[in-house]
């Protein structure tokens, strides 16, 4: 088990122990085939631990939940004790991933029973929100991340760092679990009686969620990247956050009901 007081790992973790071969033009090709064998071993123990939930530990990834909206920089001081301990950013344990995909079970049966979506409604609910909305949009955003801030984003020279694509979708899960938390749990409660009633504060209400709920997403993802001490021009992550205000301020004047189009959504996938 991991224990609470890795909240604050090394300030500073030590790179890669690849990253020394990259110095030797001869060893470029060698070095690049070994890490590409060390990444796929990675991916391979970290899939088949998908099935074996007693080594994986839960109660870690319930205490990285609880923090990413109480304290998320500590989540990432975590991530740099990783790579100082077992030499990547990545994390090694699938718990965090299937405690969010419960959450997303548990959410969709929320939205089943609000919505009044029958049994193989739920079914396709279930199916649509988990392949589509968890794991398709997270590959792509994660791929996106990957490709961008590896061209554009690394310190010169290089010196053989690169983000990992596992760390990659580390972050957008990360900033995934709370937005989810907010839109898929938290305002359940108040979507019948409130935010789609018709009321003008209810339609602000749940606009503000969305607000919330995207702004934590911007930052989260921010923390990930700029977390990785071989990265530049980090926030450029953070501009986007401009364009949510400006729309969130938008949609209040023309009264666009985000969660009213969302319920119609998931009704319309369903039915």
């Amino acid at each position: 088990m991991y224990s609470f007081n890795k909240s604050s790992p090394p300030a500073s973790p030590t790179t890669s122990t690849h990253s020394s071969s990259f110095n030797s033009v001869d060893g470029t090709h060698d070095s690049r085939n070994e890490a590409r064998l060390t990444a796929t071993a990675k991916r391979q123990k970290y899939l088949k631990r998908l099935c074996k939930f007693r080594q994986m530990d839960f109660e870690y990834a319930f205490w990285q939940m609880i923090y990413l909206f109480i304290s998320p920089q500590k989540v990432y001081r975590n991530f740099q004790y990783r790579k100082y301990t077992k030499d990547q950013w990545a994390r090694d344990d699938p718990a965090f991933l299937v405690l969010v995909g419960l959450c997303i079970l548990i959410s969709s049966i929320g939205f089943s029973v609000v919505l009044k979506i029958h049994f193989v409604g739920f079914l396709k609910l279930v199916l649509w929100t988990v392949f589509v909305d968890y794991i398709g949009v997270g590959l792509l955003i994660a791929t996106t991340f990957w490709l961008i801030s590896n061209k554009y984003m690394i310190m010169a020279p290089p010196r053989g760092q690169d983000v990992e694509w596992g760390y990659a979708f580390d972050v957008h899960l990360n900033a995934f679990f709370p937005l989810l938390m907010i839109l898929h749990l938290f305002q359940l409660v108040f979507l019948g009686p409130f935010i789609n009633a018709g009321y003008f504060l209810g339609l602000v209400f749940g606009n503000t969620l969305w607000l919330i709920a995207i702004m934590y997403y911007i930052y989260n993802t921010f923390l990930g990247y700029s977390a990785l001490p071989f990265l530049k021009n980090t926030r450029i992550i953070l501009y986007p956050a401009t364009v949510v205000m400006f729309f969130y301020i938008l949609s209040v004047i023309l009264k666009w009901n985000f969660s009213k189009m969302l319920c119609d959504f998931y009704e319309y996938r369903v039915f």
